[in-house]
């Protein structure tokens, strides 16, 4: 199976596994979906709350949803760690020969005097005469020894063609020495082979000498190997043919480790031995054998191999020796029986040597040099044929013994299969040869171990097979295919597969041109450069990088493949100049823009993962490459990438503004001071070109997802590198009040003055009053929008607010963010007037330090230290104190900062005072711009913003410890600058498997057992009677300053969470009375949580936390002590209205849509969906009034009902083009704010239960009548919460009064449950918050005092 279709098929099963899942789901779902997308218009969708909803048949499945959110690569540890990419150097470069070796020169030394032999050696007969396969008894004895010297010096070169060969036939030593020397001189810093051949001398001494002649012939010389191993030098290499060789080899290793210790320090030297057999033992000298067997394995093994397998194999009695001489066909043409021999020979040592020898052996003796490995290859042979003569040969460095190792079974068998073949062959010379199953077979077991193993058991054998194999065009693409699954288990697979020296093979098949290749190289590559990075040298110089241009540019592959190949491109250009410019010159920049554009028409180029590695691999093409940045600016891009930016998933959004930052040029402001006129049209290209991108960029300042605004941090801190001097004008000049304020003229405002000339907010000025310092510029903004102040709110249409609205579509102009204006004060009054080289517009710059501010107080902690990084940049610190707690209230230090407007994307000016403290700005007069702003930094405009009694705190100091040092060149500043890493972790999806689905089985059946025990729990809630709920079966006290501000129960643990007003958030195991955990829900608690949600509820559950201010984080792991992480934090309410405290945000959360709807003292609803992490709609509320209590449906995506602080009730439903569905005012008698609304259990859509503050609840139902059909007087003027079961007909409400009052869904009042004072005759405090348990008729209840209660109706459970 091809890999595409691989990767295909296993897409598909995934989704089918999930659609199987959800097919009991959606047959009672589905019509009432559809029917409702079927009618979009308003009358018909609120139609379809009267007739169609009836047709729901009741049944419970529809209450489970499917969707499971935030469970993606970017949300493992996004807080904890900085991603690594793909690396150049540790583990992955050992795979890599150190240096390649060339054997250049080869001495062949022949001591066979022959028919003289020599004293210490008594010949059997017949005896081994053989020498080369010559005998040399048959011609004239000078003759033979010529002959035999010319044959080994053939033998020699069919392994390495190119060295230069030198022979001496029975020399002196003194030949000896003039040889060594020559070769060496030749060599220079090659190796050196020097064999000898010692059939007609004496065997070596034990002192390490070998036998040479006098020129005489009459005496043998002996030769010591100290003076060949000087003479020869290294790298070198001996081949030692002759009996008790093992004498030379021990000599040998004596000498190294005199050497070594006579020089210590000096590295080891790089000489290799192969001795024919050891100290005590001579050569074999039975006739079956040539007499030189050892170089005839070396040099001759196919035909040694065949020889000396004739005599054990099944077809000895057909075969004679002399049809192993006539095999036909070449070595080198593996279509040919000799060839297909050879190939399996190699295939078959290679695989011993790489299974049995240490890694970095393998790597030394069989993939440095070709010479060497082929006799190190062969070397195994002549071990497994002399061992069967009593005979041992050795190397230096020694070898594990691998003569009984059980590929060579695999070896006999297929030189059977091919010797069977032989006398056929030999007798047609056109009879077609058949050639063996050996690698199929192999194949098809490196297949089994793929099925089986894994990265803890042995690896595959058959790995370096299936590299011989990639040679053969038949097998190559099931081998590729293979490989591929292999390299897929993981970077310990890819490494093991370099090591194995797969790198030069694929390498070259990117110069193939075969079709069915592609997909499989594209991920075979994929895979090499997820782990090693330095690969992108030999892709450029190969040419490689233009394939994947191809590939990338080919319409027919699937998108996910061809991200693959974006992938690969991006690693070639990461950092890399020369890749950088080859891939410019082929077009990589018009490809990749082609391709982006065409996603916006075409759906099928719309695949997420090839639009991110698009982005990213541009992003990495421009990156500090400035005639790349230029060549993109002058393609359009920035236009090109604006749309990606509101793209579904975070990756991409994040991937666009990766390259958008790229196109920054970070030296704008310093390089350019005193260029000319030339560059002139360039500039204002360039200038053009800036300014939109930044105003992408602010677009998604408060994008949903971290990962994105880590990338807009990173991205405006390359801008603000390049115009600090302007933005640190802006910062400064925004605290010189305006010169002729506009705020005389408007009649509202009660000002304060202060000596310095700044305008103080009244600390109890009234609520519908604006903060002077806001107006003024506010009304200057827009010339062409001119703004009026309508009930004591601003009104604007300006660019600059809008920009800082980010897009979001805001439906009430009110809810516009009133802070931004402050910092326009200052432009308009011309106090700015820089002579640098071309400021942008000044409007942008203030929207930039706005947006910088809004970062620097980002619920991510990490966004919050990239955006502290960023203003340092331009001047500003951030004095931070730690959390003072005073008395009678506590405050936010973090309000406090040295941010210009105190700007956070949710916070006013007055949200900054806290309500309470005049602030005291400290400004010192502003020095001019200095060249480097670290050691300006602090002089410039340390605007510190802190209230009186923290002023000397010593707490305080420079956010970040990074800036107090560094010196003030260029590159210093540079590496200040928060780098992204959207590349680096975008790299880690192809480290991980791609073709093998994860542990879902585990996770289904993990869910399918919640899900029925949820249907087994909701069929009991449903047909309940009478509960109670008067035995209390736990009690808690949650030790909390200032009372429990919202609890949760766990559907499927005996756990109960509970938060506090100052943000602690503690769980507690209410059956055996243990603390889980506690923890802070971030450093500087505030205004307290104003709702606990369990996310992904039926799976692996998360914890959202929404604090009051509109934050919103969610954790995992949370109910283990200490190792809760941030999943995610983002603000989910954006600009509220003007001169309110608190935005006071009221949220929930809809499963199975996957939105959390925000509101609060904004005039509309956030319905931000959380599996993008995006802002997908923004509902008008369609009233004066803020929203007190929302609440959506666990049944109908995307409805949701909300309670006003004026009493009146709206249900909203965001499928409907209007998607406020009706309003209406239930709470008549008295009008206070609605405390608490909730959907009634069960499949119908308007059913509704709503509380006020006044101490009745309404029952409605909005289908049939706009007023309540049923009302409970249930407290009277003191009702502070309300719960409605989410499956059982129960409803409760909770009174000041320490009261709890449980009814039905007729308004019975089932029972009362009184707060007893303790034994020591407290009173306890009033009923803060209560939940029902989601599945059971379970109730949590807490009261301002700290103390949660859980009741059931069953009798307590056994602790």
């Amino acid at each position: 199976m091809a890999l595409g279709d691989l990767m295909a098929s296993r897409f598909s099963a995934s989704s089918a596994a999930v659609s199987n899942h959800l097919e009991e789901y959606n047959t009672n779902h589905e019509d009432v979906d559809l029917q409702r997308n079927r009618d979009r218009d308003s009358e018909t969708a609120s139609s379809s709350y009267g007739g169609n909803a009836t047709t729901i048949t009741a049944t419970s499945m529809a209450y489970l949803p499917q969707n499971i959110v935030f469970c993606e690569l970017r949300h493992e540890a996004f807080e904890a760690c900085e991603p690594s990419g793909p690396l150049d150097s540790g583990l992955v470069s050992k795979w890599r020969p150190k240096d390649r070796m060339k054997t250049g020169c080869v001495a062949l030394v022949l001591c066979l005097n022959i028919s003289v032999d020599p004293p210490d050696v008594i010949k059997i007969s017949p005896c081994a005469r053989m020498e080369c396969w010559i005998d040399p008894f048959s011609m004239a004895p000078q003759k033979a020894l010529e002959t035999i010297g010319r044959t080994l010096n053939q033998q020699y070169e069919r392994w390495q063609p190119r060295a230069r060969y030198k022979i001496q036939l029975d020399p002196t030593v003194e030949e000896v020495k003039k040889l060594c020397t020559t070769c060496r001189k030749y060599a220079k810093s090659e190796r050196v082979l020097f064999h000898y051949n010692g059939h007609g001398v004496p065997k070596p001494t034990a002192n390490g000498e070998i036998w040479l002649f006098n020129k005489s012939y009459t005496q043998y010389i002996p030769l010591p190997i100290s003076d060949l191993d000087s003479w020869l030098k290294t790298p070198s290499i001996y081949v030692l043919d002759c009996s008790a060789a093992g004498m030379i080899v021990n000599a040998f290793i004596e000498l190294q480790d005199w050497t070594a210790s006579s020089s210590s320090g000096s590295s080891a030297r790089d000489c290799i031995l192969l001795a024919a057999c050891e100290a005590h033992e001579t050569l074999p000298q039975s006739a079956e054998f040539p007499a030189d067997v050892f170089t005839s394995c070396l040099t001759t093994p196919i035909k040694m191999a065949l020889r000396w397998f004739c005599t054990r194999s099944l077809l000895r009695e057909s075969l004679d020796y002399s049809l192993i001489d006539r095999i036909p066909g070449r070595q080198t043409d593996r279509k040919t029986l000799l060839g297909e021999l050879n190939w399996i020979f190699t295939a078959v040592t290679d695989t011993i040597a790489w299974n049995v020898l240490p890694h970095d052996l393998f790597q030394r003796l069989f993939r440095q040099d070709l010479l060497v490995a082929s006799l190190f290859r062969n070397f195994l042979l002549a071990e497994r044929i002399m061992r069967s003569a009593n005979c041992s040969p050795i190397s230096y460095p020694m070898l594990p013994p691998t003569h009984q190792h059980h590929m060579w079974d695999a070896w006999d068998m297929a030189a059977e299969i091919c010797l069977s073949q032989l006398p056929t062959l030999v007798d047609d010379p056109n009879a077609e040869f058949q050639p063996s199953l050996f690698f199929t077979e192999q194949l098809t077991a490196f297949e089994m171990w793929l099925d089986h193993g894994s990265e803890h058991k042995k690896p595959p054998e058959q790995l370096p097979i299936v590299l011989q194999v990639l040679l053969s065009q038949c097998h190559r693409f099931r081998a590729l295919v293979l490989l591929g699954r292999f390299l897929d288990m993981g970077q310990w697979a890819v490494d093991l597969a370099l090591s194995v020296g797969i790198f030069p093979y694929v390498l070259k098949l990117l110069q193939t041109i075969t079709p069915e290749l592609r997909q499989i190289l594209v991920f075979i590559w994929t895979k090499i450069l997820a782990l090693d990075k330095s690969c992108q040298v030999d892709l450029v110089k190969d040419g490689g990088h233009t394939y994947f241009i191809r590939f990338l540019d080919s319409m027919e592959a699937y998108p996910e493949q061809r991200a693959m190949a974006a992938f690969v491109l991006a690693v070639i250009v990461d950092g890399h100049r020369r890749g950088q410019e080859a891939c410019i010159e082929a077009g990589l920049i018009h490809v990749c823009l082609k391709h982006l554009q065409g996603s916006a028409s075409n759906e099928a180029q719309a695949e997420p993962l090839f639009l991110q590695w698009l982005c990213l691999c541009l992003g990495k093409l421009w990156e500090d490459f400035m005639e790349a940045q230029i060549m993109g600016i002058q393609a359009d891009a920035p236009a090109i990438y604006a749309p990606l930016l509101s793209e579904p998933q975070p990756e991409v959004r994040a991937s666009a503004v990766f390259a958008l930052g790229t196109l920054l040029d970070v030296g704008f402001d310093s390089s350019r001071d005193g260029v000319g006129g030339d560059e002139e049209s360039d500039d204002d290209e360039k200038v053009r070109a800036e300014i939109n991108i930044v105003k992408s960029l602010l677009n998604v300042v408060s994008d949903g997802s971290p990962l994105v605004r880590a990338e807009v941090a990173a991205a405006l801190a390359r801008f603000s590198f390049g115009h600090k001097k302007h933005l640190k004008s802006i910062a400064a000049a925004c605290w010189k009040p305006p010169p002729n304020s506009v705020l005389t003229s408007l009649p509202s405002f009660s000002i304060k003055g202060t000596g310095s000339g700044y305008a103080t907010p009244n600390p109890y000025m009234a609520q519908g009053s604006i903060v002077p310092s806001q107006i003024a510029p506010l009304l200057r903004v827009g010339g062409d929008a001119p703004s009026v102040v309508r009930d004591g709110r601003v009104s604007t249409s300006s660019p600059l607010t809008t920009g800082i609205m980010h897009g979001s579509p805001l439906s009430d102009d009110s809810s516009q963010h009133s802070d931004s204006g402050i910092l326009n004060d200052c432009v308009s009054n011309g106090i700015v007037n820089h002579s640098g080289p071309r400021p942008l517009d000044n409007a942008l710059y203030t929207q930039c330090v706005s947006a910088m501010c809004a970062l620097a107080k980002d619920p991510s902690p990490r966004i919050a230290s990239l955006g502290r990084r960023v203003l340092s940049i331009i001047g500003i610190e951030q004095v931070v104190a730690k959390s003072v707690k005073s008395t009678g209230y506590s405050f936010r230090p973090s309000e406090f900062t040295s941010t210009p407007t105190g700007l956070a994307r949710s916070s006013s000016w007055f949200d900054m005072n806290g309500g309470h403290l005049p602030l005291t700005f400290r400004t010192p007069p502003v020095s001019p711009p200095r060249p480097s702003y670290i050691t300006g930094m602090r002089r410039v405009c340390s605007l510190e913003f802190r209230p009186p009694h923290l002023i000397n705190s010593p707490d305080s100091g420079l956010a970040d410890p990074l800036l107090n040092s560094g010196g003030s060149s260029g590159v210093s500043e540079r590496s200040f600058l928060p780098q992204s890493t959207i590349y680096n972790w975008s790299c880690g999806h192809f480290s991980k498997p791609l073709l093998t689905p994860d542990d879902s089985e585990e996770i289904m059946a993990r869910r399918e057992e919640r899900e029925k025990l949820a249907l087994d729990y909701i069929s009991k809630c449903q047909h309940s009677t009478v509960s109670k709920l008067h035995n209390q079966i736990a009690s808690w006290d949650t030790k909390f300053e200032t009372g429990t501000k919202t609890t949760l129960l766990h559907p499927f643990f005996p756990v109960v969470i509970a938060a506090d007003e100052s943000e602690r958030i503690r769980v507690w195991n209410y059956e055996e009375a243990i603390l889980l955990n506690s923890f802070e829900n971030h450093n500087y608690p505030d205004r307290g949580v104003s709702k606990l949600c369990l996310v992904n509820e039926l799976d692996d559950s998360l914890l959202l936390v929404a604090s009051s201010d509109g934050n919103v984080r969610i954790w995992k792991d949370y109910t283990i002590k200490g190792k809760q992480k941030l999943v995610t934090a983002f603000t989910s309410i954006q600009g509220h209205r003007p001169g309110v405290r608190s935005v006071n945000a009221v949220v929930d959360w809809q499963q199975q849509s996957s939105y959390l709807f925000t509101s609060g003292e904004i005039s509309s609803v956030m319905v931000w969906d959380l599996d993008k992490e995006q802002l997908v709609n923004t509902v008008p509320t369609s009233s004066d009034c803020s929203i007190s209590a929302l609440s959506a449906s666990q049944v109908h995506g995307g409805q949701f009902a909300a309670g006003f602080m004026d009493g009146s009730v709206r249900l909203f439903d965001i499928r409907t083009p209007d998607m406020l569905v009706c309003t209406t005012r239930p709470h008549t008698q008295i009008i206070q704010k609605v405390v608490g609304i909730g959907f009634q259990p069960g499949l119908e859509p308007a059913k509704i239960v709503s509380a006020s503050q006044a101490g009745d609840i309404q029952f409605l139902d909005i289908r049939h009548h706009r007023d309540a059909y049923l009302t409970i007087d249930a407290h009277r003027g003191s009702l502070t919460a309300l719960a409605v079961h989410r499956h059982a007909p129960l409803v409760a409400s909770g009174s000041a009064k320490q009261l709890i009052k449980v009814f039905n869904l007729e308004g019975e009042q089932l029972g009362t449950i009184r707060y007893y004072p303790t034994f020591m005759a407290q009173k306890i405090g009033s009923v803060s918050c209560l939940t029902f348990h989601p599945y059971q008729v379970r109730l949590a209840a807490g009261a301002a005092d700290a103390c949660v209660s859980i009741y059931a109706d069953e009798i307590s459970p056994p602790r």
